[in-house]
């Protein structure tokens, strides 16, 4: 299938050419038609897949010709909410429809010029959409399309009560709602019933695959060493700027602490962070003005910065999916990278669960004196000086890269070498 065959207007066709789209993705095949008839549609989606497309060119098509605001767009971040504007404003060139955006972080004057204006699409983050309209800036009873985008994130972050609050605005009678999620855990199940009438339910998952620069390593540590193995890694000279995933907003918070105190330059990000201390902290590490951010799962996705050197898994992801986007903010435009992840005896499952996500193995790194467990045939290198293995100590865990030589027979000497780390 191509993009001629979607029936799309010829204005936006014209459009997607131009920007180098031939053939739809498997979500755009999907949820195009669907929503090009009107329908609902419930959509599992990961970033990657090409979803901005999948319900914005069908929402443009639709409102063509009609003045004011029709359609409403919610992005957790405003990171995400940039992204999807851009894109829809490259869509809608040439139609007469204007495309705006709200989020936090930045004065509201600049908000009301858009608005203010006339838009027929606005994109908007839950929390400054719901200040617009405590202030009456915004009317939503004319929404003809109603978008969740990344609606996972949303309730992750706590936006359940402003999302109650817009749907309450939005009063159109015959509204479609296209509601796209990375995951369905019950949370987001529950809301999709509550939006949704008779939906088409779409899924395209992205091949699962790593950066293919990222050098990836597994640290086995007891829990109470973390912190003192995450900072010996950090004080080597090569890791230029590290982001740092733990898994609860308390232990990031925590954890900066004890690395602050350590004198290392260090911020954070996650959901009890504003958007404005977010933006703050993002501009920060993308400056270099900070080392090393901290951050959940709630807000890597939204992370989009080059050159980071080293991304480290400071608590192994609990959704193995989860560790592909964290390791995927390394190693970008051409570079290279290390994706390092501590393993105590608790989340040797979780790293296991990766490791089938990804059908490889990762090597294991031992640093003597931070762990007292073994796996049970795992084949390790012991490093004691460098944190980081060298080339030849990597070769020895069986392959540099996930995916190149995982199964590659050891040679008598790696045998040896291999043989000796362990009775050490």
């Amino acid at each position: 299938m191509q993009f001629t065959e979607l029936n799309l207007a010829p204005e936006l066709l014209r459009n997607v050419v131009a920007m180098g789209y031939v053939t739809p993705t498997p979500i755009q095949q999907q949820a195009i038609p669907a929503a090009l008839e009107g329908r609902d549609v419930l959509g599992k989606a990961p970033t990657g897949t090409g979803k901005t497309a999948a319900f914005m060119l069908p929402t443009l098509h639709r409102l063509r010709g009609k003045e004011g605001l029709r359609c409403l767009v919610l992005c957790p971040t405003r990171e995400l909410a940039i992204q999807v504007a851009d894109n829809a404003r490259q869509y809608a060139v040439n139609t007469e429809m204007f495309v705006g955006i709200v989020y936090g972080g930045v004065p509201l004057d600049k908000d009301l010029r858009d608005l203010r204006a006339g838009v027929e699409v606005l994109v908007a983050t839950p929390g400054r959409l719901n200040d617009h309209l405590e202030r009456g800036n915004v009317d939503l009873s004319n929404i003809e399309v109603l978008i969740l985008d990344e609606a996972d994130r949303m309730l992750d972050m706590g936006f359940k009560p402003q999302i109650d609050n817009i749907l309450r605005r939005c009063k159109r009678t015959g509204r479609q709602t296209l509601f796209f999620s990375a995951t369905m855990p019950n949370s987001v199940k529950s809301l999709a019933y509550e939006m949704l009438n008779d939906a088409v339910t779409v899924e395209a998952a992205p091949k699962v695959t790593t950066a293919e620069g990222v050098e990836q390593f597994v640290y086995p540590v007891e829990p109470s060493k973390k912190p003192e193995l995450l900072l010996k890694i950090l004080k080597q000279e090569e890791v230029r700027s590290a982001l740092v995933f733990t898994r609860t907003k308390f232990g990031a918070d925590r954890l900066a602490g004890q690395l602050t105190r350590a004198g290392l330059t260090v911020e954070t990000m996650h959901s009890d962070r504003n958007m404005a201390q977010r933006v703050r902290a993002l501009e920060s590490f993308r400056a270099g003005e900070v080392k090393i951010l901290i951050a959940t799962d709630v807000a890597q996705r939204g992370i989009d910065v080059d050159g980071i050197s080293h991304v480290i898994n400071y608590d192994a992801p609990k959704d193995p999916e989860g560790y592909v986007h964290r390791v995927g903010r390394t190693a970008r435009a051409g570079e290279t990278g290390v994706a390092i992840t501590f393993m105590s005896g608790g989340e040797i499952g979780d790293v296991a669960a990766v490791e089938h996500l990804v059908g490889a193995r990762i090597p294991r790194v031992n640093v003597p004196g931070f762990s007292v467990f073994s796996e049970e045939g795992s084949e390790t290198t012991t490093v004691t000086m460098n944190t980081k293995p060298t080339q030849k100590e990597a070769r020895a865990s069986r392959g540099r890269r996930m995916g190149k030589n995982a199964g590659k027979d050891l040679s008598p000497e790696e045998l040896a070498k291999l043989l000796g780390a362990s009775a050490a």
